[in-house]
């Protein structure tokens, strides 16, 4: 499909996908370490506001999916059912709960750092919108917390999936700057230089089997938040020198999805779209005429192309709770 602007149809089938998602209790991805049988409750007792959708990041970021949708396209097909869905789900006493699970030591290293990423961007869409809904005591706690670990964090987490903190990183870079949040900025930019200034001759292998981010423009698409656009392009220069060459086709290219219904080919289908903002990103922070811009330009295309094919296409469950966000944050963005 052209997926070069996110149409009102498609627009309406994701928020009827989100909203369904949210609201499901089950499938359920239980990661709870837990000390006692007293603590085997449903997750929606632990979770009353992010229980639907498998898991937890999940549920965070298909709201935040209904809430943009929302804002960009209030008329919708679906609108008032969704925000009949989202009055119910984000109240203060629910808020209230999730707050406290995140306020205690349960909550200090859970879901960090994508599901934090995911409600801090959540929470900054809903404090830049006149949407009803907030979930502030949730995003207070986890700023917090997000502020006591990235200004120690020595080290980087180079994954292609969740632990990935290039990928979380920018998220509540952008957050901050959209909540005129300068402390906040300012660490997540000083960790970026911390962990990745130096780094030149990328060579790690991608993509792995589970992959739905590419450790390599994660990075990239971090450090053009970090940099000015002189000091973005030298080290984009330094950190892939032989970008054209035979080595980093499968970076380029979008890599063949065998079988999306699958947990891990679903993964690889979201990476097709992940990279596809990646790329386009990096294409628009290199300066005119770098050697390196109609490359990107042009892999954000490929991969923009393949990624859609996969949003729609009847996979099952364990692609449908999770690859419409990535749809429509390539089309979108935030903010």
């Amino acid at each position: 499909m052209d997926a070069t602007r996110l149409d009102d149809g498609t627009a309406t089938r994701l928020l009827g996908i989100a909203i369904d998602n949210i609201q499901r209790d089950h499938p359920v991805h239980w990661t709870h370490v837990i000390d006692g049988d007293h603590r085997l409750v449903p997750q929606r007792v632990l979770h009353p506001v992010f229980a639907g959708s498998f898991d937890w990041h999940s549920c965070v970021h298909q709201t935040w999916l209904a809430v943009r949708l929302l804002r960009l396209r209030p008329s919708l097909t679906g609108a008032d059912t969704a925000r009949d869905a989202l009055d119910k789900l984000i109240t203060p006493d629910n808020c209230a709960v999730e707050a406290s699970f995140f306020a205690s030591p349960a909550g200090r290293y859970w879901e960090r750092p994508y599901g934090w990423a995911w409600l801090l961007l959540l929470d900054a869409e809903l404090r830049s919108s006149d949407l009803p809904w907030s979930v502030a005591p949730i995003a207070d706690v986890l700023r917090d917390r997000w502020l006591e670990w990235i200004s120690v964090a020595r080290l980087p987490v180079r994954t292609g999936t969740h632990g990935n903190t290039a990928f979380a990183t920018g998220l509540v870079f952008d957050a901050a700057q959209a909540n005129g949040d300068s402390e906040l900025a300012s660490a997540c930019a000083q960790a970026a230089l911390r962990w990745h200034r130096d780094e030149a001759g990328y060579g790690g292998f991608e993509p792995d089997a589970a992959d739905f981010l590419s450790p390599a423009l994660t990075t990239a698409d971090l450090m053009r938040r970090a940099l000015s656009p002189v000091e973005f392009a030298e080290w984009f220069d330094a950190y892939l020198p032989d970008l054209e060459s035979e080595r980093w086709r499968v970076l380029r290219e979008p890599f063949p999805v065998d079988d999306p219904s699958d947990p891990y080919g679903s993964h690889l289908a979201g990476l097709a779209l992940s990279r596809a903002w990646n790329w386009e990103a990096i294409a628009e922070a290199l300066p005119d005429g770098h050697r390196y811009a109609s490359l990107a330009r042009t892999a954000s295309a490929v991969h923009r192309e393949a990624g859609w094919t996969y949003v729609f296409g009847g996979h099952g469950y364990m692609a449908d709770h999770w690859l419409g966000t990535f749809g429509a944050y390539l089309d979108v963005k935030a903010f």
